[in-house]
């Protein structure tokens, strides 16, 4: 069974309208019902999805198509209820759209969320369900994998559709995209460095990496070869005491790690970290990492600034993911890829001497720079040229 709020629409959102940025990124926005919510971000469609016989319930929210596909890994987490799954999912979806416009890429904004515990609920029968409700969309949505999803799930949902990306058996197929995403928040850190200190240099520089997944795993790699002195945590211990073993990390108490006088905090875990309770112990002077959504509010933003920290915005510095998906969609070349992903640096440097020159917040900038290619490109989009639309290569056999 599946319910579709929302009517699929072109138009970019109006940025004269959310002269505050992006609406949904408050986690503690109370608002009414779905309606409602999509108009705050004005967010195209949402699909709740349900198949019985798998146990399958999830929510597709596909923000922006503008500048192309939506697309948005596949998260499964164990939401408290579907209340707070449908917060989440929809501020996942509009910060992909961000994403996406910032980087130049032409891929619009969507995400997927699965509601379960993904060592526990997990099962093929769902995925191939999941992969289903996917397929349905006919392509205005493509999937990858996300928190609670590994490429070896998504090979199911991608036996029942062909709009995925990151599975390895697909035409073309790049896999895993996470180092990629480590590779471009590791030149994130530089830009920053580079902005603070006045060297993208970091030898010798101290990082706290909260999370040391599959990102944050690999971005400890990263630094470690630079020279880097880390500190980790994590709430799995055993992918603690891995990264301690290959790179020489100081492991740290999931609770001690804001703490710690380093010069980097790096987030790579769940959203919302950066809230009233941790940014009073941060002591460092740049806050850049790979996790989704890490302002609990906007005005957390603010008060980073008011302390001096600088903030690399996340929807900014964790692009290398989608990055590697887009290479995946022309046609993957992992050289080219990463190339692409080095860019994240030139990227967050025009927006801290943009934040710099305007007297605003770092994530403002990063906003307002996206909010003016949607909106550029939504008007050219006005003028009727009679050609035919080719899909990307990936897809080009449909």
């Amino acid at each position: 069974m599946t319910d579709t709020v929302g009517t699929p629409r072109s138009a970019a959102a109006d940025p004269a309208r959310r002269s505050d940025g992006r609406r949904l990124a408050s986690a503690g926005e109370a608002v009414g019902d779905t309606f409602q919510r999509m108009d705050l971000a004005q967010h195209e469609q949402v699909v709740f999805c349900r198949d019985a016989a798998s146990g399958l319930r999830a929510i597709i929210a596909i923000h922006n198509t503008t500048l192309g596909p939506a697309v948005g890994g596949t998260r499964m987490w164990p939401y408290a209820s579907e209340e707070e799954a449908l917060i989440d999912v929809l501020r996942l979806s509009e910060g992909m759209t961000y994403k996406a416009a910032v980087t130049g890429l032409n891929l619009g904004g969507g995400k997927a969320v699965i509601i379960g515990d993904p060592k526990r609920d997990k099962s093929e029968a769902l995925l191939r369900a999941h992969g289903r409700f996917v397929d349905s969309l006919g392509g205005r949505y493509v999937t990858a994998e996300d928190v609670g999803i590994t490429v070896q799930d998504m090979e199911y949902v991608y036996m029942e559709t062909p709009f995925v990306t990151g599975v390895a058996s697909a035409p073309g197929g790049g896999g895993d995209p996470s180092p990629v995403t480590a590779f471009g928040v590791y030149h994130g850190i530089k830009a920053a460095a580079k902005k603070v200190w006045g060297s993208p240099d970091l030898a010798g520089r101290s990082v706290a990496i909260q999370g040391v997944g599959s990102v944050g795993g690999h971005l400890a790699q990263n630094l470690a070869a630079e020279g880097v002195r880390l500190h980790v945590s994590d709430i799995d211990p055993a992918r603690v005491q891995r990264v301690v073993q290959e790179t020489g990390a100081t492991a740290v108490a999931p609770e001690e790690i804001f703490g710690l006088d380093v010069d980097v905090f790096a987030p790579c875990a769940l959203g919302a970290i950066l809230n009233d309770r941790t940014i009073p112990q941060l002591r460092c002077r740049i806050v850049a990492g790979g996790a989704n959504n890490q302002l609990a509010e906007h005005r957390h933003g603010d008060e980073l600034m008011r302390r001096g920290i600088l903030y690399a915005p996340d929807f900014v510095i964790n692009a290398g993911g989608l990055i590697n998906v887009y290479s995946e969609l022309q046609g993957y070349d992992p050289v080219a890829a990463r190339n692409r992903a080095r860019g994240i640096y030139d990227t967050l440097l025009a927006i801290f001497e943009r934040a710099e020159a305007d007297g605003i917040p770092t994530y403002q900038a990063a906003e307002r720079l996206a909010e003016a290619r949607i909106l550029e490109v939504s008007r050219a989009g006005r003028i009727y040229t009679p050609r035919h639309r080719r899909p990307p290569a990936r897809f080009a056999r449909l």
